[in-house]
């Protein structure tokens, strides 16, 4: 039997979610499809922010903020799409607020990641999501997708990015947050027994995000069929009217009179398609995504004759392999504290490690090209960095020894700097030469070759008591420490290409009425550029609020026969 709704949505990721409770808010009848066993996606495992130009915490400039989002697109993106993305996000999350109990606040320290553009802003306009109640999900709580382990302190406690920030740079006040929110944690121990749970009930960034959006739909009585992956478009001819989905091995037929929007997330994990589009090498293994973004959406809009952009390019970032565990953990911010550097195989550096991951990711491609050595690339540090700092998965050594099961595997470890360069198979000449010259850089507090911690940006992750450079240190002190680093991402930016309602355009430049994407199964907003963290969750959810208005505002006639568009 088929079932009816004015739209249906296809994942349940942040986009999708929101999506779902702004449709239903217009006045839609919504149904809400996921692949896999649990709700949330790539967002759950997220840091959770967004960036938000103009929001309501901050004094900001519509014409700067243009002007920034513009050059960072280097003129790849279509220019209604920029200003619809900055004339809205704002009031999305104005409405997130009034529509549901997550709150954001905006992050004043946490800088735009390319200073050096025009228009940046030096903080505010990242947001980061406050604490959230588990225990307000119920049963639903256990089918949230878990934190990622690197977003929990001591693997188990929920933390804000601006209290982990104040931990990671040793700011004043930092072992006081860290005391905090280990007796917060000791003390719910009734609570948590009550749900059932090693880890924190009060959720934090992605995880918070996505509880509180389940929340709405929850609230709002919108149903969310998990186990459900999409098989294919039902197309009428004239528009997209409905989905077929398979559940428990039984086609489930979701007709959508109003629209479908597809917000599935990337194509990351499909090898076949990496190797497609992406520049190599490339392994879906490297990803730090959940292992279902493997592109169904895509296909299914392909199908339909839909055009795709920036399908080379992802949101990459420099990740490190775990014994098991399904996905790598990136390593967003280690890189900027001071006594660490990334080279090559021949032991030379290649990149500002403190850049952003992005950029770090392409630099390590731009590199390969030239001599092959690249991918992996290695990160150095010493005994002295290894006592005080995190790095990856591991926590700093005055709190967490060696874990000797990961040696070899996770980290590789020397007294010497020859040793440990013959370990990793780098040239040793070229490391002691490029640690030489570092060590210099770390006196005077320049860095003369890729100028690390010499901008706003760089230094907001450094640790604020070393001087004169708060990114630079000595690497001097043994035994030493080598970590590989992957060309990994937090998703793929390629998808179809939309219009600035989320609206799927066809190879012929026109909309395919009833289609919309948001997230990435979209194109981004954002070109091949980063503008700052969160400028993956906030395109999703504003472009998702969108799609809702668009739908809710058009006219539909519905013509038949209907025919399926299968997933390839």
């Amino acid at each position: 039997m088929k079932q009816e709704f004015d739209v249906v949505v296809v994942g349940s990721g942040a986009g999708a979610m929101l999506a779902a409770i702004k449709a239903h808010d217009e006045g839609l009848s919504v149904a809400v499809i996921e692949k896999s066993e649990c709700y949330g996606g790539t967002s759950a495992i997220s840091g959770g922010g967004i960036w938000i130009p103009l929001n309501r915490q901050i004094e900001d400039d519509r014409e700067q903020v243009l002007g920034y989002v513009r050059a960072a697109a280097q003129g790849l993106v279509d220019d209604k799409r920029l200003v619809a993305y900055v004339d809205t996000a704002h009031q999305m999350v104005d409405y997130l607020h009034r529509a549901t109990r997550i709150r954001y606040a905006a992050c004043h320290l946490y800088p735009d990641y390319y200073p050096e553009l025009d228009g940046s802003r030096a903080g505010g306009r990242t947001m980061d999501p406050e604490l959230f109640d588990g225990a307000l999900l119920g049963k639903e709580l256990d089918q949230l997708r878990p934190a990622s382990p690197a977003t929990l302190l001591m693997g188990k406690v929920s933390m804000t990015a601006r209290a982990a920030h104040k931990m990671l740079t040793k700011e004043k006040g930092w072992k006081l947050v860290f005391g905090t929110l280990m007796l917060k944690y000791m003390l719910d121990f009734r609570a948590r027994r009550k749900l059932g749970r090693k880890t924190d009930r009060r959720l934090a960034l992605g995880n918070a995000l996505v509880a509180g959006l389940r929340h709405g739909l929850m609230t709002r009585q919108i149903p969310l069929y998990l186990n459900t992956p999409l098989k294919a478009l039902q197309f009428d001819g004239a528009r997209v009217v409905g989905v077929t989905a398979e559940q428990g091995g039984k086609a489930l037929e979701l007709g959508a009179r109003r629209g479908v929007i597809l917000a599935a997330g990337g194509f990351e994990r499909n090898q076949a398609l990496r190797d497609q589009y992406l520049p190599q090498p490339n392994s879906a293994a490297w990803g730090v995504t959940p292992p279902n973004n493997t592109g169904d959406a895509l296909l299914a809009g392909q199908a339909l004759g839909a055009k795709t952009d920036l399908m080379d390019w992802a949101w990459w970032v420099p990740s490190v392999g775990v014994p098991k565990e399904a996905s790598q953990r990136g390593l967003f911010a280690e890189r900027s504290l001071p006594g660490c550097i990334a080279v090559d195989g021949a032991g030379q550096r290649f990149v500002d490690e403190a850049k952003p991951y992005l950029e770090f990711v392409t630099a390590m491609y731009a590199r390969h090209r030239e001599n092959g050595r690249c991918v992996p690339a290695w990160l150095i540090f010493d005994a002295d960095f290894r006592y005080k700092y995190p790095m990856g998965p591991l926590m700093p050594g005055q709190v967490a020894p060696d874990r000797k099961s990961w040696l070899n595997a996770v980290y590789w470890k020397a007294d010497t700097l020859p040793q440990l360069a013959q370990q990793i198979g780098v040239d040793s000449d070229g490391l002691l030469a490029t640690v030489a010259r570092v060590n210099e850089d770390a006196i005077s507090g320049t860095d003369r070759d890729y100028g690390k911690g010499s901008n706003v940006f760089d230094r907001y992750y450094g640790d604020v008591n070393v001087k004169p450079n708060p990114c630079l240190a000595p690497i001097a002190k043994g035994p030493f420490y080598a970590m590989k680093l992957d060309a990994g991402d937090i998703g793929t930016k390629g998808g179809l290409l939309t219009d600035e309602h989320a609206r799927v355009l066809h190879e012929g430049g026109e909309p395919i009425a009833g289609l919309y994407a948001i997230g990435n199964t979209s194109a981004s907003v954002m070109g091949p550029s980063y503008p700052g963290a969160g400028s993956t969750l906030g395109p999703a959810m504003t472009f998702g609020y969108r799609a809702a208005l668009h739908i809710a505002a058009t006219d539909v006639t519905v013509t038949a026969p209907v025919r399926e568009v299968a997933v390839c």
